[in-house]
């Protein structure tokens, strides 16, 4: 990714045009998805090195992406039973899990899986949408664990494009 970057320095730097509203729409579009990837995280990590005010990037990467995570909640909310008495696999197992998990420390693990980069996060969603969990609670845990997670990518993308650009004598 770095190479890419270096190599591509000029498109990203371009980036900048697409502002924190681009940032706003990629990351509704990243947090609305679990099948389909949306480089959501490589968008936020670039636009870090083109954006003046990097932490307005991270808050409304993370406000994007808790909206675009409503959907998965919804998902839970009207589909929780069905995926409850669905066949006996693996996924069913670890759904299982997440659901007892929440039950136990719903908003902690909601917060928890939601502050880092993990795939674990769309299964605790789901899990929070079946257990009825509040939607502003819900909405408020996500989007405080997901702010530092859009704080975390955009302030590496910041130090570190400039960084690279800097270590390749490229002038800022």
């Amino acid at each position: 990714m770095a190479a890419a970057v270096v190599y591509f320095r000029h498109a990203i730097e371009g980036l900048g045009g697409y502002g924190y509203l681009g940032a706003f729409v990629i990351s509704i579009m990243g947090g609305a998805t679990i099948i389909i990837p949306i480089p959501m995280l490589a968008v936020v990590f670039a636009l870090g090195g083109a954006l003046k005010y990097t932490w307005l990037l991270g808050v409304v990467s993370g406000l994007g992406e808790t909206v675009g995570a409503l959907t998965i909640y919804m998902t839970g909310y009207g589909g929780g039973a069905a995926i409850s008495k669905g066949v006996h696999g693996k996924l069913q197992v670890a759904y299982e899990r997440m659901m007892a998990q929440m039950q136990k420390r719903g908003s902690w693990t909601l917060f928890l899986l939601a502050a880092v980069i993990n795939p674990f996060f769309y299964p605790a969603a789901l899990a929070a949408g079946a257990l009825r969990f509040s939607v502003v609670k819900y909405f408020v845990v996500c989007w405080a664990g997901k702010t530092i997670k859009g704080l975390t990518v955009a302030y590496a993308g910041y130090y570190g494009l400039r960084g690279i650009l800097r270590a390749l004598g490229v002038p800022l």
